[in-house]
């Protein structure tokens, strides 16, 4: 997705400091270069400073199996005003910091408790000085480190809070004192975000942090010990990334929130174990919610300059989302509380049904040609695949819509509103009659992209289009089969087996006339033929990504063609366990979108919708009854 909207407010650059000498014991040192403070276990592995209470260097593992990942923190060399001494039985346990002007007796104004899986931070005051905040200063371009939480009237993020690094696993956190606030920042411009632990004050004299690693995955049946799914373990919430300026997950902690993906973060947050105790996934879900129910900004949900109107799959997404948060946490005084605002979401959504036949429409034609010349402004389709023109009757969107309605109308039921359940059962269904005859292509055996205004049926062999429509249960059973043949048939004669890299969203070159970004714009697939094939494999335009490949997997599984599907599914647990969507290569591109000889064609440098994928798992391992589950006519059941 190009996202060309900014939500976001700066912070400080980080700096980078030493990591200099190898002593394992300090016993006081009030100035100077850094020597290491070092601990290891097979949980962790930290360098703290031996001048000033802040870490050189961590990494962790969730799973507790030693592997060593890249360095998450970046060190900031900061004043070196204490007096630091280190003890433990041949390495480091323990290590106090006491401001070095304070008297000799006094307590410590920061004390780290190491053991193999957990940091104990304890903060003590003194009545005399201050102590500086226990800073974080996550380094995004090394791990894309997030912090997931509830934030408080003020801004501050509330304990307990869980840390997350993708590839490498989690931190819970908590607190003795509740009332105790976290600062976490996030900045762009310089791939880094901050999580400040304030120390103890004359109010709250004796602060206790305890930090311990942990992997946050759903328990899943058939996989025990299979080092296989170790990947799957250590990255299942990759997807779940809060940006602190937004207060809404997003792209990833510096980049943007767009409500047409908030569907993907709630389905993996509706399977996701207790964070922390008191703090679930959904619960960081429907805070996003709220901020939107409330007035919020996000790409995709408003009019801008570069769209005409919400995008098609937006409030679909935020539907999906919201029954989720009611399904997943039984929280019915939210949705009594709510109902109206995702009634109006329902209803604007289906008020866009211009002709009446019960496909809902976006603002733009999606004619071929009508995208206009290249450079800005450029309009944008209708739905998360930006850069194709994708309008008027969207495939993917319409099937978005159809789960969106089932799952209104089950909402309705809840709480005994059988108008409105009769009205969005009847709209569902007029949706899905309308569906595979507007969408299915004869020429190609499969089902286009989008139909536009003039008729047009627009079809480049989409692998994700097709799959949502087969997962949501709206191609009958043996017309998906003979789609699915087609669509594997037509990646072997392209020549597509690079399944470490995810999947091409479109299989065929789209045509400059249907592309938005035209004549030579080829760093977003965009060329200059005709038939748009001198753009073809960059970004969007047939690129590998991880993003929405779940739904072949999860036609795949549902058709019960599991050998097809675990050819693909378990490459890319290969490249997770590599953290190989993530990161930039020397030009500055990033892996989240690919070339087919793997050169790197993305620019977020980690975008969330490439780890959906990781709930084909739990769908592989699980008898149909769960699969139906996922389907529109039995969620939230």
């Amino acid at each position: 997705m190009l996202k060309r909207r900014e939500f976001l407010k700066t912070a400080g650059a980080v700096g980078a400091g030493a990591l200099l000498g190898q002593h394992p014991v300090v016993a006081q040192m009030a100035g100077g270069d850094d020597a290491a403070l070092r601990f290891s276990s097979p949980s962790m592995e930290l360098e703290l400073s031996a001048t000033t209470p802040r870490l050189l260097s961590l990494n962790v593992d969730g799973l507790g199996k030693s592997r060593r990942g890249v360095n998450i923190v970046a060190a900031n060399r900061d004043w070196a005003g204490y007096k630091v001494s280190g003890s433990g039985p041949g390495a480091i346990r323990r290590v106090e910091y006491r401001i070095a002007e304070a008297g000799s007796d006094s307590p410590a104004s920061w004390t780290f408790d190491l053991s193999p899986d957990k940091i104990v931070l304890t903060s003590q005051w003194d009545g005399q000085f201050q102590p500086a905040p226990m800073v974080f200063h996550f380094d995004l371009a090394q791990v894309h480190s997030t912090v997931l939480g509830l934030f408080r009237q003020g801004g501050l993020l509330a304990t307990p809070a869980l840390l997350h690094f993708p590839g490498q696993g989690s931190i819970q956190l908590t607190a003795n004192v509740n009332e105790v606030g976290l600062t976490y920042t996030s900045d762009r411009s310089s791939s880094s975000a901050e999580l400040a632990l304030l120390g103890a004050s004359a109010e709250h004299q004796r602060v206790v942090y305890t930090l311990d690693v942990t992997a946050i995955y759903p328990r899943v049946a058939g996989i025990g010990g299979d080092s296989r799914f170790d990947a799957f373990r250590r990255n299942w919430i990759n997807v779940l990334q809060l940006n602190p300026s937004l207060q809404a997950l997003a792209n990833n902690t510096a980049s943007d929130t767009c409500a047409f993906c908030y569907y993907e973060y709630a389905d993996i947050a509706a399977l996701t174990p207790t964070l922390a105790e008191g703090l679930t996934a959904i619960d960081v879900v429907r805070q996003t919610l709220d901020r939107m129910l409330a007035g919020g900004l996000a790409y995709g949900l408003s009019a801008a300059p570069d769209h005409p109107s919400v995008a098609s799959d937006t409030y679909p997404s935020m539907i999906i989302a919201a029954a989720n948060c009611v399904r997943a946490a039984g929280n019915e005084a939210w949705l009594e509380a709510n109902y109206e605002g995702i009634r109006a979401w329902a209803e604007a959504m289906l008020a866009t049904d211009s002709n009446g036949n019960g496909l809902i429409k976006y603002g733009l034609s999606g004619n071929s040609g009508s995208w206009g010349p290249a450079g800005p402004p450029k309009l944008r389709p209708s739905n998360w695949w930006d850069t194709i023109g994708f309008g008027y009757e969207d495939a993917y969107a319409n099937a978005l819509a159809y789960r969106a309605l089932e799952n209104m109308a089950i909402l309705a039921r809840k709480l005994g509103k059988t108008a409105d359940v009769t009205r969005y059962r009847v709209a569902a269904d007029k949706l899905r009659a309308a569906y595979y005859k507007c969408f299915y292509d004869p020429e190609t055996g499969v089902l286009g992209g989008w139909r536009s205004a003039n008729g047009e049926l627009h079809d480049y062999y989409f692998l994700w289009v097709n799959g949502i429509a087969i997962h949501y249960g709206l191609v009958p059973r043996p017309q998906a089969d003979a789609i699915m043949d087609k669509l594997m048939a037509k990646m072997k004669e392209v020549g597509y087996d690079k399944f470490n890299m995810g999947l091409p969203g479109n299989l065929v070159s789209v045509a400059l006339k249907d592309y938005v970004h035209r004549l030579a714009d080829a760093r977003y697939g965009g060329g200059i033929l005709p038939d748009n094939s001198d753009g073809f494999q960059n970004y969007e335009n047939g690129g590998a990504t991880g993003s929405f490949a779940y739904f072949t997997l999860a036609a795949l599984y549902d058709l019960g063609r599991g050998a097809e599907a675990d050819r693909i599914l378990f490459p890319m647990l290969d490249e997770y366990g590599r953290c190989g969507f993530e990161g930039r290569d020397a030009k500055g591109f990033s892996y989240d979108w690919r070339r087919w000889d793997g050169t790197a064609k993305g620019y977020e440098g980690y975008l969330t919708d490439n780890y959906y994928a990781l709930l084909a798992v739990p769908l592989r391992q699980s008898e149909a009854t769960w699969h139906d589950s996922f389907r529109p006519a039995t969620a939230l059941t």
